[in-house]
């Protein structure tokens, strides 16, 4: 085993894995690892490339600023870089990023600058536009991974090169998604020389272009999607499509999906591009009548997504995982108390633990139990009123500090009824059997969700 010097030199040489458990028709489908490089993602590759080929090139030294509009996972890869060789780095991300992500980035040294990702190329929000403005306000070097021929050249050289090894020679459709598409412009430079006949398949998230783009050549106005890292709302500069023979729509409800399984069935925690990769290539792979050996990515480690798409309630919250429905307000709470899905802390539990559960979770308030019965509740506000000035009260017990008075509703409450009590209130403890039952807390954020999920179950509807 070979033992490294600097946490560089070990980006690149991913394992790849066959899938076994999962159907793939008549073809044999392989998953290339990317998220065992050390910053768990494919783009440490690139990181690397278009710093040190800057410096080749004389355009910067060690102690300049740079910066980059990233979904995330660049960012990483760069961080990892200028960290090593002592470059500032501001990064700009969309709005829509997971927290993991973030916090990773900014424990890294990297200063981040969140922008809105509900804007398009050309609004001075827009990731990319902002990105170019502060380098120019700031004197920085704006990398620019997307117009940036040192992005796909990491790939020819690399990437590429390894698969081709790996798969001793033998290869018939590589499966990729388009970001700043440097993966498959790189690759298309390799295998254009090394396997003419090779087929690449594009997965493309629903509401990016790309695929349609390539399906008839027309640009159209893209939507939101949730998945991160592929799809675009334009054609890269460096965007090479030339090998792409087949292309895939994927939602992101079959991206999170194949994701989850992906760890279920072959043990392999990805993230959520890997997923809409995975649903593409199974696609291909059922639909080939003669044998096959197809490769996919997995792009990037899942423990980035924990917050997301590995989180039943937010899977639930976006509408991706569907509980049986009693129409009733059970149909609202977000974390029922009989799943022993519901946060709560005792009444003779002290208030130190009640505010760590509060925080933790990123709640405001509590539900404070008797064993199974509901007697109180417990708010940030509750807390500071009762301890602020008297700090050893933090250590008293939750019952000397909680509410007894607050809003119960039955669950036969009907929902305007509900709303109309929540202008006065932020919460309703949900009970039954004539309020002695608990079911759980209705918060305003609990009735936005239930209103977006129908928003989004009448137009599934009427496509339908």
């Amino acid at each position: 085993m070979r033992i490294y010097r600097n946490v560089l030199e070990m980006v690149g040489e991913t394992p790849m894995l066959e899938v076994t458990r999962i159907d793939t028709g008549p073809c044999r489908l392989f998953l290339k690892l990317e998220l065992a490089n050390p910053g768990g993602s494919i783009k440490d590759r690139i990181g690397i490339s278009m710093i040190e080929e800057a410096e080749k090139r004389g355009d910067i030294r060690p102690g300049d600023l740079l910066v980059e509009a990233t979904a995330g996972n660049t960012g990483i890869g760069l961080a990892l870089a200028a960290a090593q060789k002592g470059y500032q780095l501001v990064l700009v991300l969309p709005d829509k990023m997971s927290q993991e992500k973030i916090f990773n980035l900014r424990a890294m040294g990297a200063e981040i600058v969140l922008t809105r990702s509900d804007v398009g190329k050309g609004h001075p929000e827009y990731y990319q536009d902002l990105a170019q403005s502060i380098a120019r306000e700031r004197g920085g070097y704006y990398i620019n991974q997307f117009g940036n021929p040192d992005n796909p050249r990491a790939h020819e050289l690399t990437t590429a090169p390894e698969i081709w090894q790996q798969m001793e020679h033998d290869v018939d459709a590589i499966v990729v998604g388009v970001g700043s598409s440097g993966t498959i412009s790189g690759m298309t430079q390799f295998f254009r020389e090394a396997a003419p006949d090779l087929e690449f398949v594009l997965a493309d998230p629903e509401g990016s272009i790309l695929a349609h783009y390539i399906e008839t050549g027309e640009i159209v106005p893209g939507g939101p999607w949730l998945v991160e890292g592929i799809g675009e709302d334009f054609v890269p500069d460096i965007c090479d499509l030339s090998m792409v023979g087949k292309a895939y729509t994927i939602s992101d409800a079959e991206s999170f999906s194949a994701a989850r399984e992906l760890l279920r069935k072959e043990g392999v925690l990805a993230g959520s591009s890997s997923g809409t990769l995975l649903s593409a290539a199974l696609r291909y792979c059922r639909e080939q009548t003669k044998p096959k050996r197809v490769v996919a990515f997995a792009c990037d480690t899942g423990n980035k997504y924990l917050s997301k798409l590995y989180n039943d309630f937010w899977m639930e919250d976006q509408g991706f995982i569907k509980r049986p429905q009693h129409g009733d307000l059970r149909d609202l709470i977000g974390r029922p108390h009989e799943h022993r899905a519901t946060i709560t802390v005792g009444a003779d539990d002290i208030i130190t633990t009640a505010h760590n559960r509060l925080r933790n979770a990123g709640f405001s308030q509590l539900p404070v139990m008797e064993g199974e019965r509901l007697v109180g509740v417990i708010t940030e506000d509750d807390i500071i009123r009762y301890t602020f000035g008297r700090p050893p009260r933090m250590a008293e017990k939750v019952r000397n500090a909680m509410r007894t008075s607050f809003l119960k509703v039955d669950k036969a409450t009907s929902l305007e009824n509900l709303v109309a009590l929540l202008h006065g209130d932020s919460y309703a403890a949900v009970t039954e059997d004539g309020g002695q039952r608990f079911l759980g807390l209705i918060t305003r954020s609990d009735v936005l969700n239930y209103l977006r999920r129908l928003h989004q179950d009448d137009n599934h509807d009427q496509q339908d």
